[in-house]
């Protein structure tokens, strides 16, 4: 009897919740009294409720499907079955779509993430830009009072900086680390792109429909930039490939740079050979005991040479852009009243006293010790020469310093501070060609502070770290050509 009435209870139990979940299909919800009045036969036991109110809550809310959020208090029952009563094929299926979703989001996050370093690189760049941006307007003066410099000048700082920050550390035959070629050719494009906006205009004629002939002005790169930058953009890239030649070599270079004579490397085939030089920053290049092979030295060679036609290219650049720049006023008020006064004695007798001068024995004869006394030498030469001109020019009425080049064609070539001024020229030009590395003189540096042309601060200043990184590629050859000459001597 008492197994019968739970089963009627039972059965009238299911009734009222099939009722129930139709109720719920049409959007209506009972209230718990309509569920209370159904279900007075079975007394209220805590431990026949199969799921209470919190467990019920937790399985919502982790639910996707759920449409309804009120709450429903312990009194009620629910259709479904508990999570541990569930049928193993339907927790199988849905165990492998939550994988399936957890492998999606894992591949979606690691892509996020990508995207996001992507973007952060992005902004990284943008502020970058933007100070660059902010340091070309103001002139490099952070106060913003207008006391900052021109823009020729800041943009000349801007290369040389660049050049010092890229290849400042970069002291060994090796290519260059990708970060940084990235950053000098993100930045060298930008800061060339000036030169895209410095135009001339010339005249052009255009016939109309008509037969008529129209003279119209037609824009067009300036031509000191349109003939040097293609120049100055192929040596930039034919050095960075030299670079890039030398990753697979014979040498090497010692870890601490510079090794000291009483240094050994007992039982290591490593050969450090010590140089005698200031230079002891630069590190020493190291090759086998047996020396260089034949194809590594050819390659060597091979690179030496081009490396210096691109040095001299760069220079011969870099002189020309310099002659066309204005001299100064101030560097005019500095000069000497007496050329003879500048350059010594000794050389003026040696200049003037002679019918045929020969640049080259008078710097044989001078025994230049060092590369300050070179540049003290080149600062004189210089300042004797346009000191000479000046006085040659002195006759004519005009005297705008600018005049100077188109007055020396007047004068008389038998004049004595003509040809002084001719003869200091070449010694000055021999000077320079047996010192490369030789720094600025004072006109060059005057020249560069005071120059307003944005064309030509952005020319000289290219040429000029183009020169440098050629000559120190010229010079990090012949250190490993200077190694391989002193192992093969020993063995």
């Amino acid at each position: 009897m008492a197994i019968c009435r739970v089963e009627s209870c039972n059965l009238g139990k299911m009734e009222n919740l099939s009722n129930s979940d139709e109720n719920y299909d049409l959007g209506y919800q009972p209230s718990p009294s309509f569920v209370d009045q159904n279900d007075q036969s079975i007394p209220e036991t805590p431990g026949y409720s199969t799921l209470s109110g919190e467990s019920f809550v937790y399985g919502r809310t982790c639910s996707e499907t759920s449409a309804f959020s009120d709450p429903i208090d312990d009194h009620s029952c629910c259709s479904e079955a508990s999570p541990s009563h569930w049928p193993p094929t339907r927790s199988m299926a849905q165990n492998q779509a939550v994988l399936s979703r957890l492998g999606t989001k894992q591949r979606g996050s690691n892509e996020d993430e990508k995207q996001l370093d992507y973007l952060e690189s992005l902004e990284l760049e943008l502020e970058m830009m933007k100070e660059r941006f902010a340091k070309l307007l103001l002139g490099e003066d952070m106060s913003g009072s207008g006391k900052g410099v021109c823009t020729a000048v800041t943009i000349s700082n801007a290369i040389t900086n660049l050049y010092a920050t890229v290849f400042g550390q970069n002291l060994r035959l090796e290519p260059l680390n990708p970060e940084k070629k990235a950053l000098w050719k993100r930045e060298m494009d930008c800061l060339l792109s000036v030169c895209d906006y410095i135009v001339e205009f010339t005249s052009k004629s255009q016939n109309l429909s008509n037969g008529t002939a129209l003279e119209v002005m037609k824009s067009r790169p300036r031509s000191d930039i349109y003939v040097n930058l293609p120049a100055l953009r192929k040596l930039d890239a034919m050095l960075i490939e030299i670079l890039d030649s030398f990753e697979d070599r014979e040498f090497w270079y010692a870890e601490d740079g510079s090794v000291s004579s009483n240094s050994s490397r007992t039982g290591s085939f490593r050969r450090v050979v010590k140089r005698n030089d200031e230079k002891w920053w630069v590190p020493v290049p190291c090759v086998p005991p047996c020396g260089l092979s034949e194809k590594a030295r050819k390659h060597l060679r091979h690179k030496r040479d081009c490396a210096n036609q691109i040095h001299k290219a760069a220079m011969a650049i870099n002189s020309g852009v310099l002659a066309e720049m204005e001299i100064p006023d101030s560097y005019v008020a500095s000069l000497p009243k007496s050329g003879r006064a500048s350059i010594g004695e000794s050389i003026y007798r040696f200049m003037l006293g002679t019918e045929k001068f020969c640049p080259d024995y008078l710097l044989d004869c001078l025994s230049i010790a060092s590369e300050h006394e070179a540049l003290e030498l080149a600062d004189s030469v210089e300042a004797s020469m346009y000191t000479w001109r000046r006085k040659a020019c002195i006759k004519h009425s005009k005297p705008s310093w600018g005049m100077v080049k188109e007055l020396m064609s007047d004068v008389d070539l038998s004049d004595k501070n003509h040809i002084l001024a001719e003869r200091a020229e070449s010694l000055l030009f021999a000077l320079k060609q047996r010192y490369p590395e030789l720094s600025q003189t004072s006109l060059d540096t005057c020249k560069i502070q005071h120059n307003r042309d944005v064309g030509q601060a952005i020319l000289e200043s290219y040429s000029r770290v183009l020169e440098g990184l050629a000559f120190n590629i010229v010079a990090w050859i012949e250190d490993v050509f200077f190694v391989d000459r002193a192992v093969t001597s020993q063995e």
